[in-house]
């Protein structure tokens, strides 16, 4: 006698679905990079330009005979129903004169009015926010989405991480997957590189630069540090945003949740208890699966990262009192 397999709880009852919600640089090379890659059946694509979706779709459709079979289309917000991730890109960019917290403000109005309609069509879904400031937004999502944390991502430093690893790989001369490195703390200029478990092939960089005969060149390793955290600055002074490796990192993280890959990545989540923060979203390795965030790699640092790590909570505990998140939501 045959016996049926039993159901798998992770396989999908529906094709694989992502929502994009926001067509604008990032959101559009995001869903470019996620038709290219294969890994969704459905792509949707919202944005408050019901015409801008609508042109990104077609032209995206025009691409699917020569990358993967998908369905493209552009939709109203109930169609995140039954989207495995909603990935938003949505918000407002930051105009000359303009503050951070004037930027602060102005998306997060937009989160409060977007993200309960996105939790209300897709209670079951999970929400990776890529709009800046992603670390604040991504902790107002928490708050007004009422999913729980491990379903709510932020891009956080995914792109510094990579980043700083392509850095170190070229001062190191080798493939930068084989560079094993963090940023941690906000997307943003107070985030903190973790020289402490920094390594190449399992070796501390001081080892591997000394064993390499390339030396431990302190000074050049700072400038490594800054050129990462100013990395943004210094693109959007040449063509005016960023978008094709934060693309590519967004498309990391789907496929690490849609293929359930238990996967470590920089991601912004949220925090308790750590070093003494708690209640923040910030970024720390995490393990990332078909749920989410599985959890935390809680990764031992310095007493000189760990300072700075609380310090970079702080900002953003100081920029979330500014939008009254300290209350209920």
């Amino acid at each position: 006698m045959t016996v049926a397999p039993a159901p798998d709880p992770l396989a999908p009852a529906h094709p694989t679905r992502v929502a994009v919600v926001g067509t604008g640089a990032v959101g559009s090379t995001f869903a470019f990079a996620l038709l290219l890659s294969g890994i969704a059946a459905e792509i949707v694509l919202i944005d408050a330009n019901a015409r801008k979706a609508e042109g990104e779709a077609m032209d995206l459709m025009h691409a699917v005979p020569f990358a993967r079979t998908a369905r493209v289309w552009a939709g109203p917000i109930t169609d995140c129903r039954d989207a495995a991730v909603t990935v938003i890109a949505a918000g407002a960019a930051q105009k000359p004169g303009e503050t951070r917290l004037d930027l602060v403000a102005k998306n997060a109005a937009i989160f409060r009015e977007l993200v309960p309609r996105i939790a209300e069509a897709n209670p079951d879904g999970i929400i990776v926010v890529a709009t800046n400031p992603v670390d604040i937004l991504t902790y107002l999502t928490y708050r007004i989405s009422g999913l729980p944390s491990e379903r709510v991502i932020g891009s956080g430093t995914i792109l510094d991480t990579a980043r700083f690893r392509m850095l170190l790989a070229e001062h190191y001369g080798v493939d930068p997957r084989s560079v094993h490195a963090h940023m941690a703390g906000e997307h943003g200029d107070s985030e903190v590189p973790v020289w402490s478990s920094a390594n190449i092939a399992g070796m501390p960089l001081r080892d591997f630069g000394v064993a390499t005969g390339i030396g431990h060149d302190a000074d050049a390793l700072e400038k490594i540090y800054t050129d990462t955290r100013d990395a943004a600055y210094q693109i959007i002074e040449r063509k005016g945003a960023t978008y094709y490796a934060v693309a590519a990192g967004l498309v990391r993280i789907v496929q690490a949740i849609l293929r359930d890959q238990h996967t470590v990545l920089s991601v912004s989540s949220l925090i308790r208890d750590y070093y003494g923060i708690d209640d923040v979203y910030l970024s720390l390795p995490a393990v990332i699966g078909r749920r989410g965030i599985e959890r935390i790699v809680p990764l031992g640092l310095s007493a000189d990262e760990a300072s700075a790590l609380r310090r970079s909570a702080g900002l953003l505990r100081e920029t979330i009192g500014h939008l009254g998140l300290d209350a209920p939501a």
